[in-house]
């Protein structure tokens, strides 16, 4: 079996260990199974080019990785999750908070019309960049820059997805959310516990913020 074929089943396993999960958590997610668009996306951006080589054996287990710089991927059952929560569609304009490898902005990629997404660790900004260029992403836009400030110039967004962990949601992210919009986010610190919340605006510009379940993530560095 050559080794396109093994990281194909590699990411079936992967699909069906991230249905159990959700089952499993259905009474927290309020559904019993995700949108089939978004397990389509998982099945088909390949995993194994978003972690370095000395992980690239794992990199379909249902569980985090470490990718440099004190970062990691995230576990996929997570990124599938917050991916549904979100709500993507066809029409929609993305902003991710935490590049890092660049996968969780290449799932969402084929499932909206544009992702911009920021990365504060240059290093990581800059392989993100090459990698999404150079697997065919090209409707992702990378900025190096400190997310907690959003990305202005290209708000408003339809949908937020912050991939590392705050001590509250930033301001700015909910003055860029687009009325109607979603963003997900996990809250608390480091040696805490944190929770991954979803937050909606409403056509009248009301937050409402809903506990989705305790979440585990890397904190939201920079100068806020």
């Amino acid at each position: 079996m050559g080794a396109a074929d093994t990281y194909s089943a590699a990411r079936e396993q992967m699909i069906r260990l991230i249905e159990q999960d959700v089952r499993e958590t259905s009474i927290y997610l309020e559904k019993s199974a995700l949108d089939e668009r978004i397990l389509k996306s998982l099945g088909e951006v390949p995993r194994h080019q978003f972690v370095p080589a000395d992980v690239r054996s794992r990199a379909y287990d249902n569980r985090p990785l470490p990718i440099g710089y004190g970062q990691t991927i995230s576990q996929p059952y997570i990124v599938a999750i917050m991916t549904d929560l979100i709500a993507p569609r066809a029409e929609h304009k993305a902003l991710e908070i935490g590049t890092g490898s660049g996968y969780q902005a290449a799932v969402l990629s084929r499932l909206v019309e544009k992702v911009y997404t920021m990365e504060i660790v240059e290093p990581l900004g800059k392989q993100a960049t090459e990698r999404l260029k150079r697997l065919g992403f090209d409707n992702i836009e990378v900025s190096i820059a400190d997310g907690y400030y959003g990305w202005k110039e290209h708000a408003p967004f339809d949908i937020i997805i912050v991939t590392a962990a705050a001590s509250h949601i930033p301001p700015p992210l909910i003055e860029q959310l687009k009325p109607g919009g979603k963003m997900i986010i996990p809250v608390g610190s480091r040696f805490m516990t944190q929770q991954l919340l979803l937050v909606d605006k409403n056509a009248e510009k009301e937050i409402t913020v809903r506990q989705i379940l305790p979440v585990r993530f890397v904190p939201l560095t920079g100068e806020h």
